[in-house]
């Protein structure tokens, strides 16, 4: 089965490279990059994935995301190109991190952690269509330092500390290649539109590839950095290649607790978008579908708070 998803991944990988490489160079790449930073306008974004948000003391699957980046936004004739970086960790645990070690296994969700870093380019144009690709690359398993991470920020709340990080997947590093495009972008007015999405993940810790939509609802703004204030409502759907944090990392063996992903996930958010002069927010609540094949979708299903800061100079 992995020699399968190997050879996949091998295709894949190179088909998406080359399509990348149409774009530009990486020297050309890194030129506008910096060009970018000199002459357009640079936010730096604050990002918080955390069930914990909601209040109501419950804590397992997707349990956190934090996120720290840059993106410098120079504007054209046509629109709007932005480049940027990030670094981030992912956190994913049982269902109840009370359980210890030995009382948890299939179908329920490993721990995994999923530290990375990464560049990205975004393309967006005066009416509303975008275009955006990247790279991360980092680690997974006990180098990502979930254990720490959550240990600590749990006894900083004053919350029960988690049991299971003994039983994490395997160290692993890894590459993913992502990609997501707006193809079109419908109005009503000034006041309301509706956008489609494809996007996709390539690399041995997330294949996958999806569809959305997403509406608007307020003061709209077309590309970054313009005023705004709005609501949104988006929903999507994807397919599940492969998910490391469930399946352990595709080179890696021995793992302790893995589980097959289910192969169609999807979600729904929720929120309210403000930009301003300097500053911007983002709130949004998020549902997940049940992500894990062999578990009862009433019992995998989750929610958490997305919450994304930016501060723009």
């Amino acid at each position: 089965m992995r020699i399968h998803y190997t050879r996949r991944f091998i295709g894949l990988a190179g088909l998406l490279a080359a399509g990348i490489a149409q774009a530009g160079t990486v020297s050309d790449f890194f030129d506008e990059f910096l060009k970018a930073r000199a002459e357009g306008r640079t936010s730096t974004i604050v990002g918080i994935d955390n069930d914990t948000l909601l209040l109501n003391r419950d804590d397992g699957f997707y349990t956190s995301g934090m996120s720290l980046g840059q993106a410098s936004t120079l504007r054209g004739t046509d629109g709007a190109a932005t480049y940027g970086w990030r670094i981030a960790q992912e956190l994913y645990t049982a269902s109840d991190i009370k359980l210890p070690p030995a009382q948890f296994g299939p179908p329920d969700h490993p721990y995994a952690g999923w530290l990375y870093g990464g560049i990205f380019k975004e393309i967006h144009r005066n009416d509303g269509t975008s275009l955006r690709y990247g790279l991360d690359l980092g680690c997974l398993g006990p180098c990502a330092g979930g254990r720490w991470t959550q240990t600590n920020f749990h006894r900083v709340i004053d919350q029960p500390l988690p049991q299971g990080w003994s039983k994490q997947v395997r160290n692993e590093a890894g590459i993913v290649l992502h990609g997501e495009i707006t193809p079109v972008r419908w109005r009503v007015g000034n006041a309301f539109d509706l956008a489609p999405t494809i996007q996709g993940r390539l690399g041995n810790i997330f294949t996958d590839l999806g569809i959305g939509l997403t509406a608007r609802a307020g003061n709209l703004n077309l590309l970054p950095q313009q005023p705004a204030l709005y609501g949104f409502l988006r929903t999507d759907v994807r397919a599940v290649g492969y998910n490391a944090t469930l399946q352990g990392g595709l080179f890696s063996k021995d793992n302790p607790h893995t589980v097959d992903p289910k192969r169609v996930v999807g979600e729904v958010e929720a929120g309210v978008v403000w930009t301003g002069q300097n500053f911007g927010a983002r709130l949004g609540l998020v549902r997940r579908s049940n992500e894990i094949r062999d578990l009862p979708d009433s019992q995998g299903a989750q929610n958490f708070l997305r919450l994304q800061i930016s501060y723009t100079p």
